[in-house]
C-alpha cells in the first residue's frame, strides 16, 4: 500500500509495501561468486563471514541452492558411503565434552570393552560390504597409539586386521586411532590404508573450552603426518558446541589451508552424562546454512554427513543432500545408532544421486 506525507505543500508518495523475502541482489551475489568458485576462486574469510549473516529460511534455502550448483559442478551427483566401527570402546583418557566414552565423565549407557578380535571386526567389515559401504574405518578411543607403550600390541593386530579386510572385502579400510606419529602413519600405508579420520573438531580459538588434555595443535600434527607419507586426512568437526559463526568458519578455512580431502560435518547429538549434556541442539536451518557454507569455503573436498544427522536433522536430510553434502555415514555410529542403510539409498534414489565412492579432486 502508499502511505501519504505532506512536506510544504509538496505532496510525497511513499511505497510500504513489504519487499520480497528474497533480496534480489543478494540471490546475484550468491549467484556470481557461486560462478566464481566453480571457475577456480577461493572465497576470503571476510565473503564467508558475510555468508553467515544470511537469515530467514527463504534466503537460507536460496544458499543451499547455490552451494548445491558448487557440488554439482566441482564434484559430481555420486555420493561417497562409508561405515565405521568402534574396535574399542570407553575409559578414554581424553575430557572431550562432547564424547560419552571418556574417563572423566563416562555417559549413560557408553559401552566399555577393549580391541575388538580380528574376527569380530571382519564381521561388521562384511556388513559394511553388503549394505553398499565404500569406506570401512576402524575407531578406536584414546589419545593415539603413538602413546601405547612398546609392550602394546594392539597397533600390530589392526595393522593385520586391515590386510585381512582388504584379502576377504569389496571395502577399503580405513583408521581413526587417535595421534600417530610418520614411521606409524606409513605402516599404516603399507598395510592398505590410503584414508585417515582425525577431526579438529572446532576452531583453535574455540579448542580449549572443549578440550584441555590435548591441543588443536596436536590434532593438526598428525594430519601433517598423515599428509606427509600420502594418506588422505577425513578431517573436520562437531557444530552446535557453543561455537560462535566465526569459530566454523575459521575450522573451515584451516582445512582448507591443511588440504584435506574429506571432510566429516558432525552435529552434536548431546550425550547425558557428559560436560555438553544439555547444550541445546542446533536446528535444521542453521545445520544446513553451515552445511552450505562449508562448500562455499571447500569446493572440491568430500564433505561427509557424519555424526548426527538424523537427530539434529531429522525430516530434513534430503535439504543437507541439496545444500552441498557428497558423502555420508551409513549404519551406526560409535555410541548411537543411526539411520538404516535402506532408507539411506532410498533418500539417495529419490534426490536422482547415486552411492558409490566419491574420487578425490
Amino acid at each position: 500500500m502508499n502511505r501519504v506525507l505532506e512536506n510544504k505543500g509538496i505532496i510525497l508518495v511513499v511505497n510500504t509495501v513489504s519487499k520480497p523475502k528474497t533480496n534480489v541482489s543478494l540471490e546475484q551475489w550468491l549467484t556470481d561468486l557461486s560462478n566464481k568458485i566453480i571457475a577456480g576462486y577461493r572465497i576470503t574469510k571476510k565473503e564467508a563471514l558475510r555468508l553467515t549473516e544470511i537469515e530467514g529460511e527463504e534466503n537460507i534455502l536460496l544458499l543451499c541452492e547455490k552451494a548445491d550448483r558448487i557440488r554439482q559442478e566441482c564434484c559430481g551427483n555420486v555420493v561417497d558411503l562409508c561405515s565405521i566401527v568402534n574396535v574399542k570402546s570407553g575409559n578414554c583418557s581424553e575430557n572431550c565434552s562432547f564424547c560419552s566414552q571418556s574417563v572423566h565423565h563416562q555417559g549413560k549407557d557408553s559401552p566399555i570393552y577393549g580391541l575388538k578380535t580380528r574376527e569380530e571386526i571382519l564381521e561388521y567389515a562384511k556388513a559394511a560390504d553388503e549394505a553398499g559401504a565404500k569406506r570401512f574405518c576402524l575407531v578406536s578411543q584414546g589419545r593415539g597409539i603413538k602413546y601405547n607403550s612398546p609392550k602394546n600390541s594392539e597397533f600390530e593386530e589392526i595393522l593385520a586386521t586391515v590386510k585381512q579386510i582388504i584379502a576377504e572385502t569389496n571395502v577399503k579400510p580405513c583408521c581413526a586411532l587417535g595421534e600417530i606419529t610418520i614411521e606409524q602413519a606409513q605402516a599404516l600405508k603399507e598395510a592398505g590404508v590410503t584414508r585417515y579420520n582425525h577431526n579438529l573438531e572446532s576452531s583453535e580459538n574455540f579448542y580449549d573450552r572443549i578440550v584441555t588434555t590435548h591441543t588443536w595443535q596436536d590434532r593438526v600434527d598428525t594430519v601433517k603426518n598423515l599428509k606427509a607419507v600420502g594418506i588422505q586426512a577425513c578431517t573436520g568437526g562437531i557444530m552446535g558446541m557453543g561455537e560462535s559463526w566465526t569459530d566454523r568458519i575459521d575450522l573451515a578455512l584451516s582445512l582448507r589451508e591443511l588440504e584435506v580431502e574429506s571432510v566429516p560435518i558432525n552435529f552434536l547429538n548431546p550425550r547425558e552424562g557428559t560436560p555438553l549434556g544439555e547444550q541445546i541442539k542446533l536446528t535444521p536451518l542453521e545445520a544446513v546454512k553451515a552445511i552450505a557454507i562449508f562448500r562455499f569455503i571447500l569446493p572440491t573436498q568430500i564433505l561427509r554427513y557424519a555424526g548426527g544427522r538424523e537427530a539434529v536433522l531429522g525430516e530434513w536430510q534430503k535439504q543437507g543432500l541439496k545444500s552441498g553434502i557428497n558423502a555420508m555415514l551409513i549404519g551406526n555410529y560409535l555410541t548411537t545408532l543411526g539411520q538404516s542403510p535402506e532408507q539411506d539409498h532410498a533418500m539417495l534414489t529419490e534426490l536422482g544421486l547415486e552411492g558409490g565412492e566419491t574420487p578425490v579432486k
